[in-house]
């Protein structure tokens, strides 16, 4: 197969096992290039891409930029704070005005679930979701993924932990998705108040105690609790949950096996994950940050490769 079975990627659910092996073996290539002195190439010379950020993000939109950068896009940049929204423009008026102007691509990140499908349904430029809500977030789980490859071997087989702040996000679901997809068996973990109802239909496994989960996985993701979206208190504090499921590196070198500790990012040094956690070699959290750069090179080439076929 060398071409993606959809024109979006609006989430990792409408992607098919081949699609992202496709995605994979084409960042292999885009990481080759991004690994020598001169990292640029013309593969997205005519596009443009618009970077639609209707929420904060540092590290999604640095890495969507260099992304478009590497491929010699012309990008075109839009944060909500300073521009129309605040007075009261709707969304799709918004992204009409961008399109005018010839957009061929638009990355998004929004705060309400299933903002970019609604914009898919509506504009003729092709589409990549940053991130909707607490919905999914495609290119993380894609970056997850292909760091659990590139780390272990292989995704199939793989016992994989999500830790956190399930309730609240999108990585979890996007991950659950996609390493499902690949052949991996997935637990999540965390208190009973941000584990949500349905997700035992999911497939997915539940453990409360984080020592057990440890023991249980090859691969622990540990998310941050996400403060912003939370409207009550899920737990009585910061404390008291770092001290349930803040991973240290006394417990993981208590386990006895190597377990391979990844982070989407931002981290919260001290309550998920402690420093010396976050900067030791079990952990390839940088390796994800070098990784999310090909991987978005390559779905951005990808679904480029769909409009001029």
């Amino acid at each position: 197969m060398t071409q993606l079975s959809v024109k979006h990627l609006l989430g990792i659910k409408d992607l098919t096992e081949q699609d992202i092996k496709l995605i994979f073996e084409t960042a292999d290539n885009f990481k080759t290039i991004i690994n020598r002195p001169i990292k640029k190439v013309p593969s997205l010379r005519d596009i443009t891409v618009a970077n639609l950020f209707f929420e904060n993000s540092t590290r999604t939109r640095v890495s969507f930029e260099l992304a478009q950068k590497r491929l010699s896009a012309d990008i075109v940049n839009f944060s909500s704070s300073s521009s129309s929204v605040s007075k009261g423009e709707t969304l799709i008026d918004t992204v009409k005005n961008i399109l005018s102007m010839k957009v061929d691509m638009v990355v998004m990140r929004h705060p309400s679930p299933g903002a970019s499908i609604f914009l898919s349904k509506h504009i003729d430029a092709t589409i990549i979701n940053a991130g909707d809500g607490t919905h999914e977030h495609p290119t993380q789980a894609l970056l997850d993924a292909y760091s659990i490859k590139e780390s272990l071997g292989e995704v199939a087989g793989k016992k994989v932990v999500i830790v956190g702040d399930i309730l609240h996000s999108r990585v979890a679901l996007s991950n659950i998705y996609c390493l499902q997809k690949l052949g991996a068996e997935i637990m999540v973990c965390g208190p009973s108040t941000l584990i949500p109802k349905y997700i035992e239909q999911l497939g997915v496994k539940v453990e409360h105690n984080l020592r057990k989960a440890l023991e249980w996985c090859d691969v622990a993701n540990m998310l941050r609790i996400q403060m912003e979206r939370q409207d009550i208190k899920y737990f009585p504090s910061l404390r008291e949950y770092s001290m349930q499921y803040g991973l240290t590196l006394p417990m993981l070198e208590s386990i006895g096996k190597d377990i391979t500790i990844m982070h989407p990012g931002p981290i919260n040094r001290g309550v998920e994950i402690t420093s010396e956690v976050a900067d030791s070699d079990y952990s390839i959290i940088l390796n994800q940050v070098e990784n999310g750069v090909a991987i978005r090179m390559a779905c951005m080439f990808l679904l480029a490769s769909n409009q001029n076929s």
